[in-house]
């Protein structure tokens, strides 16, 4: 090809693009920043708050160290300051009903929870297998209970004042997360034995009664730890 005949074709390429105008893309839009979360804190209850699709929410949840993440309550509000207020008082309101329809025990005049309560502790608080072992065997024995021996046995413990210490701190951890507010028993029968259940009194060769749990726990504990 010649020169001439290059300096052609370009010529011509070039006449290909005349009249033709540059057109700009449009810049893609800006996100916008996500909203913080906001957290904090409500008697037994993490609180995360931010805005959500246009709506401030409010929003409980279990708080650490329990490993569960369900949602327990949640409310709404033109702010987020409005959202977290309606969100305290649902729970504010929660926790007096709940500890207005808890029964006194006849036998260690204990408030005692309800079953749903209970549920919700057992699901929240970190048992470990011996107590959640001990709480089984307990709830199987319905109104007889078991003797401290067969506790022991039923949460492998070589010891009965292991399966005690162990049984008691079960109590007390699901007490502290109810805020029971339960007091100490006679003897050495702490709070949290008294939110479990109650030892009978017996001169058996043990020189005790059995231990009984409440009807309530145990309808919770079948429902908790022993799912159909």
């Amino acid at each position: 090809m010649t020169r001439a005949t290059t300096a052609a074709a370009s010529a011509k390429g070039q006449d290909l693009f005349k009249g033709m105008t540059t057109t700009k893309q449009p810049k893609a839009p800006k996100k916008e920043p996500r909203a913080a979360i906001q957290t904090g804190e409500h008697g037994r209850y993490q609180i995360k708050s931010g805005l959500l699709a246009g709506e401030y929410v409010a929003r409980a949840f279990p708080k650490a160290p329990t490993t569960a993440r369900g949602l327990i309550a949640e409310a709404h509000g033109e702010t987020e300051e409005e959202a977290i207020a309606a969100l305290h008082a649902a729970i504010d309101a929660r926790e007096t009903k709940r500890n207005e329809a808890r029964r006194e025990d006849t036998h260690t005049g204990v408030a005692v929870p309800s079953v749903e309560e209970y549920v919700e502790a057992i699901s929240q608080v970190a048992l470990t297998a011996p107590q959640r072992a001990m709480l089984t065997a307990l709830s199987l024995a319905g109104e007889e209970g078991l003797s401290e021996s067969r506790m022991a046995r039923a949460g492998g413990y070589k010891s009965k004042a292991s399966a005690r210490r162990s049984f008691t701190g079960a109590g007390t951890s699901m007490s502290l997360y109810l805020s029971t507010g339960a007091e100490a028993q006679e003897g050495d029968t702490a709070e949290g034995l008294a939110l479990l259940g109650f030892q009978e009194t017996g001169d058996g060769e043990e020189g005790t009664g059995p231990w009984v749990l409440y009807p309530e726990l145990r309808d919770a504990v079948h429902k908790a730890l022993r799912p159909e």
